[in-house]
């Protein structure tokens, strides 16, 4: 390290697939824009989090396992496993745990890719299936979504070629909060063809299920489907890092070898399983982003804002411009009410509002006034 010729050329180790990569770039955190602007009262609408928290028996539960933090975790998170299913009513030999759906996402890319194959998905959604598509050097076919911001079947089905692997599915999708029709999802399941797996990234399932218009993959299965569910929303565990899968027991076998080995880690299966005993905290949670979104929604009416209607726990406001949507969350920021632009799942002029608890709506649409001139 003491003479050029120790040093390292950087550019040449690096693949040109990671040197496309741009890395995430996460919102301010509350402790961030208190000392920033001097402020007591923060609402955290940017990250799609919970904003009730999570159940007290996941507190417990954790605290407990702490007790046993020097062994490492179940690999296969079995007595989990076998309570998610038969919470879904599948057999545990189709049930895959891992560090949430990200985690997941990034199995399949090393699982299941090879070289010179390509995915389809759309050109606005989760922005952790591009990142973990393009690790792998993977070639993505991004279809607009729809007038509407929802994902355009038909050009969807028309993008898949000889060289296609996967098909990613957020549905319901982020950041649009959209989601398939009943009929659009069996179009979907029916059209891609056998050998290509079908990606259902249920991440806001909770939310959509009573809508029924919405059809989960779990009711209409197929051998080619792998559904990822995930505990960081609804069961508000974001912290702890966990979620899975669930495909026919080949996939989920094949899956097996190139999972981390010991993920999820012991906290999180704990604070999942103690999660899954709480329903009234999971229908309190549901109820109150239900609640939630309608208030959003009569708000933006009044305010004369075009919005995005959502099965999530979040609403797309759709503004002129992306100069429009980087002031107005400026101006929100400086008034304590962290938002997200989403630019970088493909929407600059669009910003990401996560249903909170009703103080801090009202702490949202006070500061909304004040930035009127939006």
């Amino acid at each position: 390290m003491n003479s050029e010729t120790d040093l390292m050329n950087i550019e040449k180790i690096i693949p040109e697939n990671i040197k496309k990569l741009k890395p995430y770039v996460a919102g301010k955190t509350i402790d961030e824009v208190k000392n920033q602007y001097g402020l007591k009262t923060i609402s955290k609408l940017a990250s799609n989090e919970n904003r009730l928290g999570c159940s007290p028996l996941v507190k417990d539960a954790v605290i407990e396992a702490l007790d046993r933090i020097q062994d490492y975790p179940d690999p296969v998170a079995g007595k989990l496993r076998k309570t998610l299913a038969i919470k879904n009513g599948v057999s545990e030999d189709e049930v895959l745990l891992a560090a949430g759906s990200e985690s997941i996402i990034s199995l399949l890319c090393r699982t299941f890719f090879d070289t010179e194959e390509n995915a389809v998905t759309a050109n606005v959604t989760f922005v952790g299936f591009y990142v973990q598509a393009g690790v792998k050097g993977v070639e993505i076919k991004r279809v607009p979504v729809t007038d509407n911001y929802g994902f355009d079947v038909n050009g969807m089905l028309a993008a898949i070629d000889e060289r296609t692997k996967m098909v990613y599915l957020a549905n319901p999708n982020n950041p649009t909060g959209t989601c398939l029709t009943a009929d659009e999802y069996r179009k979907l399941v029916d059209g891609v063809p056998k050998n290509v797996l079908l990606i259902a990234d249920e991440a806001y399932y909770e939310y959509a299920a009573s809508n029924p218009n919405y059809l989960s993959a779990l009711k209409y299965r197929r051998s080619n489907v792998i559904v990822l569910r995930t505990f960081s929303k609804a069961y508000g565990l974001a912290g702890l890092r966990i979620g899975y899968a669930i495909a026919d027991k080949g996939l989920i076998k094949e899956m097996m070898k190139t999972k981390l080995t010991f993920e999820p880690t012991s906290t999180a299966q704990a604070a999942a399983l103690a999660a899954l005993q709480d329903q009234a905290f999971l229908e309190n949670s549901i109820d109150v982003v239900t609640k939630g979104r309608e208030r959003l929604y009569h708000f933006f009416d009044r305010m004369g804002v075009k919005y995005c209607k959502s099965e999530s726990n979040s609403v797309m406001m759709i503004l002129e411009n992306e100069d429009k949507a980087i002031e107005f969350t400026q101006r929100m920021l400086e008034k304590g009410v962290i938002l997200r632009r989403i630019n970088a799942f493909g929407l600059p002029n669009c910003v990401r509002i996560t249903v909170g608890t009703e103080k801090e709506m009202e702490h949202f649409e006070t500061a909304f006034r004040h930035s009127i001139s939006i």
